[in-house]
């Protein structure tokens, strides 16, 4: 009888034992050693076992084929956005880039938990309510990209002198605009950035595109005086490409997107990456997304073998988007991956320009169907006024009908091809001549009255810039790379066409 009522204690310690495990809950709240662990300390399968059940999930990210517009935070919490989200909702737009942090350094809503913007009181407050904003975007299924301009800030330099540029005097440098910008050597401007970027990915934004992440090229540069303690032997290609490794990785980790615009010009130019600090295919490797601005307005007469280049979107874009893909094949060779190539389209008028042409539905939809035939598949409008073409632009359901043929086509294309040849339907047939599109003498188009115009850069400089402030009020900035020998990979010299960059603000320098 005792062996037998010994026979059950037994089981039933066993049971229950086993059964110790099944739920996280049932654990007594010890710090004591438990039965768990053997008599050397060593923990047992059964301990592991809770601990990956107890371990928090990696945050989950979600791709989106983006098709976007720019909104400056002006817009975004003004009553005009109801209008533009109406347009939205009716074509193939599913995606907004706004303004967090602006050209003018100010925080575009208040952010509660980031002790730097409320130290230096950098909140603006374009925005009222960004929750109520961040619902109506979700509820509507638009994914939302925050634009934060990174070393063009004004407002942090004044306010923390000590982070920014300085000329060999001491004094605080400026460009040619009055402008102070930012240090990029300075770890306390990047986790600035980084704090901006994690208070926007906190109120629901699914992702961080980076701007003016970059020098200065304007000829006051050769005045700043930089701090061997500050470089440490690093170049300004070095540092960009190290500012978005250590960006992309803080952020990555919050379960968010990370993105950055560039200079379309560097693709492919060692000239034009040295003076900005931006290399292509480096910060391909260390983002998640690369936005290149390529509006055709940004190049001069030439490029690409194309005359006019502003005139001509759709040979533009597509010869832009291609070089893009040689440059990044050198990534993929060496068997890494790099960035989602997302372009920047133009949706303004560049009427600064001495050949130019009026960008309407045609033009639009020309530089869309070039990213296509690129063998790319996102792209983003900008437009500094967001007043964009929506005839310019499928309805949903003609989007996805656009889908399905586009598969179909890049689908029967020989193996290792993505790029579709160049399709002859997208170019505006009814586009007008660049002398149809002049303004009358003494009334500037809409875009040219949005300008400011900055010094070109000495001779000796890589790149001169044609900037305008790119605030809620202001029209895109232009930037001009001068026509300077630059050797080819066979020790060639050879000449390189005048470049004109407009930089944008979601897209844009």
């Amino acid at each position: 009888m005792k062996k037998w009522l010994l026979a059950v204690l037994v089981c039933t310690l066993a049971v229950t034992g086993c059964s110790k495990y099944k739920q996280v809950s049932d654990l007594p709240e010890t710090d004591e050693t438990t039965e768990t662990e053997s008599m050397s300390g060593e923990t047992t399968e059964e301990t592991l076992e809770v601990q990956q059940e107890t371990e928090p999930a990696e945050p989950q990210k979600e791709r989106v084929r983006v098709k976007g517009v720019y909104i400056s935070g002006y817009m975004a919490g003004s009553e005009g956005f109801q209008a533009i989200l109406d347009k939205i909702d009716q074509t193939e737009i599913n995606a907004v880039v706004i303004d967090v942090k602006n050209d003018d350094g100010r925080i575009t809503f208040s952010m509660d938990d980031a002790p730097t913007v409320n130290e230096i009181g950098a909140s603006e407050r374009y925005i009222r309510d960004i929750g109520a904003l961040m619902a109506d975007l979700k509820a509507r299924g638009i994914y939302t990209i925050a634009r934060v301009v990174a070393f063009r800030d004004p407002y942090l330099a004044e306010k923390k002198p000590e982070w920014s540029l300085k000329n060999a005097d001491g004094s605080l440098h400026r460009d040619n605009k009055g402008l102070a910008w930012v240090n990029p050597y300075r770890q306390e401007v990047w986790d600035y950035l980084v704090e901006v970027g994690t208070q926007a990915a906190k109120v629901g934004f699914d992702e961080i595109q980076f701007d003016y992440i970059r020098f200065a090229t304007d000829s006051t540069m050769k005045q700043v005086a930089f701090d061997e303690a500050d470089t440490k032997g690093r170049s300004k290609t070095d540092i960009i490409t190290e500012f978005i490794t250590y960006a992309y990785d803080k952020l990555s980790a919050e379960g968010i997107f990370v993105s950055a615009d560039v200079f379309g010009t560097i693709i492919g130019s060692k000239i034009d990456a040295d003076a900005v600090g931006q290399v292509y295919n480096d910060m391909a490797r260390h983002l998640d997304y690369i936005c290149p601005m390529i509006y055709p307005s940004h190049y001069g007469d030439g490029n690409f073998g194309i005359e006019h280049p502003d005139t001509q979107p759709y040979d533009t874009i597509h010869a832009a988007l291609m070089k893009s893909k040689q440059d990044l094949a050198i990534v993929t060779a060496a068997g890494e991956d790099h960035a989602i190539v997302r372009p920047w389209l133009q949706d303004f008028t560049a009427s600064y320009l001495q050949h130019y042409i009026k960008y309407g539905p045609a033009e639009v939809r020309a530089q869309i169907q070039a990213v296509y035939d690129a063998g790319y598949d996102e792209w983003i409008l900008w437009s500094a006024s967001n007043k964009y073409t929506w005839d310019g632009l499928l309805s949903p359901e003609e989007a996805s009908q656009e889908d399905q043929k586009i598969a179909e086509s890049r689908a029967a294309l020989p193996p290792e091809t993505t790029a579709a040849p160049p399709t002859e339907a997208a170019k505006p047939e009814t586009a007008p001549t660049p002398e149809e599109t002049l303004p009358q003498e003494g009334q500037p188009s809409e875009e040219t009255s949005m300008e400011e115009t900055e010094a070109p850069v000495d001779e000796t400089s890589a790149s001169e810039e044609l900037q305008t402030s790119e605030d809620p009020e202001t029209e895109a900035t232009d930037q001009a790379a001068s026509a300077q020998p630059e050797t080819t990979a066979q020790g060639e010299k050879r000449s390189k066409p005048n470049v004109v960059i407009v930089t944008t603000g979601g897209a844009g320098e």
